[in-house]
């Protein structure tokens, strides 16, 4: 038997301290705490007729709420389907109606999105703070196989696909995650990402390590600076924006992370400028990972360690493979053949943490998820002369000009050294002549826009075909909570004004 939750329990036999933190609630929970809120959640599941491979879709704030209800539906052997709060009406009734959802935990602020019908009911969970000597509810008995979890896809490419994930696949990622971070009883991990994102995992890795988890509801920056200096973190979860915020904050900023260890960067390229300066600047190693939601993170994936740093002096890498994990760069349109050392093309994954394909998509789920184990990610990258994987772009964000393929995140990683430039984002759009073209969607520095001076910077330091045809201010670029930039978005936005 596996059941994911278990290691709550072995925990609370072993650990009487305070294992998980809510500032915005100034509420500590401890390990038998959470089994206890956990095991009383999942008692009024049960009563709402869930039990085991029942789907129980998830909308709720980042919350303590939102990490129980996960461990409750593990706990009876039914089926999280983890939702983000930025989700509309119609995208949530495309995930209850194509994972079979028959119950929706939400809030009272939530629940007006939900009409109940015969389909499915909704759930609000109240008084968690009484249940924190509920009687434990044993485990259901799973299987390594057996479902825990439909992720979602965040949408960049198109409708969201829900990615089958298992008891087994959870264990592979805690581990690996546990191992990669080193957590110890004596951490604090400060987490700010959404819990609807298979980023969760840091901090479910945390919890399993006995560390402190501190969950942000939300992320601001100063918050996120306090939190840090008060309660002494020493592992940060991070992202690109979140590093590069750090780039430009004022001098006494180092005094206030010094307990910081290292910090996770994910969810998109860490530009080689922004990773290159926040190392110089505060010499924190960047826990630089790739993974995706089909692969929780790096339960299946790679990353580049504290340890790596000695040779890992080009910023750009994203690592080695982790535990039991492999990685190879096949031929974007021939998965078979695999390329040489060097060579671009798309990433494959194989390990413990590959997702089962995607729920009710067989024929989707055999385009990527091959026989023989290995899982073609849509990413371009390549191996570089140490195998360290180097990540190029999406393989949908590519850009082909007559022939001649552009890379949007090495375009990006030039013009962000312009001083004037605060962050970009490079797209395509389609072009009745040339197939596509690059444009620039560009934040500038307060009073620094010039976007003449920019184009003939990227002309002296990129090819000619790689400079782009036009480039835009923008006040802000789209993104995935603030995550994950939707370059779908801009060549959507962009589109007709620049193909005619």
């Amino acid at each position: 038997m596996l059941n994911i939750t278990t290691f709550l329990d072995a925990n609370m036999r072993r650990l009487s301290k305070n294992v998980f933190y809510c500032p915005e609630r100034e509420a500590y929970y401890t390990s038998a705490e959470i089994l206890s809120i956990s095991s009383g959640l999942a008692e009024k599941l049960r009563e709402k007729g869930i039990g085991k491979g029942d789907r129980v879709l998830i909308y709720l704030n980042n919350s303590p709420e939102y990490l129980f209800s996960y461990f409750a539906i593990w706990r009876i052997g039914a089926v999280a389907v983890p939702t983000n709060r930025v989700y509309t009406k119609s995208e949530l009734d495309y995930m209850i109606r194509n994972s079979g959802a028959c119950l929706v935990i939400t809030d009272e602020a939530g629940a007006g999105l939900f009409d109940e019908n015969p389909s499915f009911s909704v759930f609000i969970p109240a008084g968690i703070e009484e249940m924190r000597t509920y009687p434990i509810l044993p485990p259901t008995p799973t299987e390594p196989e057996d479902l825990c979890q439909i992720q979602y896809t965040s949408g960049t490419t198109g409708q969201p696909k829900g990615a089958m994930l298992t008891h087994g696949n959870w264990l592979a990622a805690v581990s690996n995650e546990t191992d990669v971070m080193e957590f110890t009883e004596s951490d604090v991990y400060l987490g700010i990402y959404p819990m609807g994102h298979v980023g969760l995992s840091w901090g479910i890795s945390a919890l399993r390590a006995g560390s402190l988890y501190i969950m942000m509801e939300r992320y601001d920056l100063e918050n996120y600076l306090r939190l840090i200096e008060t309660h002494g973190v020493t592992a940060l979860s991070g992202m690109p924006p979140v590093i590069h915020s750090f780039v430009s904050c004022p001098p006494e900023t180092e005094e206030r992370v010094k307990t910081v260890r290292e910090i996770i960067s994910g969810g998109g390229p860490l530009h080689h400028e922004i990773w290159k300066a926040f190392h110089c600047r505060y010499n924190i190693p960047v826990v630089n990972a790739y993974g995706l939601s089909e692969t929780i993170v790096i339960g299946t994936g790679t990353v580049i360690r504290p340890v790596d740093y000695a040779a890992a002096d080009k910023f750009q890498s994203v690592g080695h493979p982790v535990c039991f994990s492999e990685v190879k760069i096949v031929d974007e349109n021939d998965a078979v053949r695999e390329l040489e050392q060097g060579g671009i093309g798309e990433i494959a994954l194989r390990g413990p943490a590959v997702a089962k394909g995607y729920y009710g998509l067989p024929e989707e789920s055999k385009k990527v998820f091959l026989e023989d184990g290995w899982f073609l990610t849509g990413d371009i990258g390549y191996l570089d002369k140490d195998l360290r994987l180097c990540l190029t772009d999406r393989k949908k964000d590519m850009i082909v000009m007559s022939g001649w393929k552009i890379y949007p995140t090495e375009v990006e990683d030039v013009l962000l050294r312009h001083p004037s430039v605060a962050d970009i984002a490079v797209f395509g759009v389609a072009h009745p002549h040339r197939g596509e073209i690059p444009i620039a969607a560009v934040i500038w520095r307060a009073g620094c826009e010039n976007p003449a001076e920019l184009s003939d910077f990227a002309k002296k330091h990129l090819a000619g075909y790689k400079v782009p045809r036009h480039i835009l201010t923008a006040e802000e670029l789209p993104r995935v909570s603030g995550w994950k930039l939707l370059r779908r978005e801009l060549r959507e936005k962009y589109e007709l004004m620049f193909s005619e």
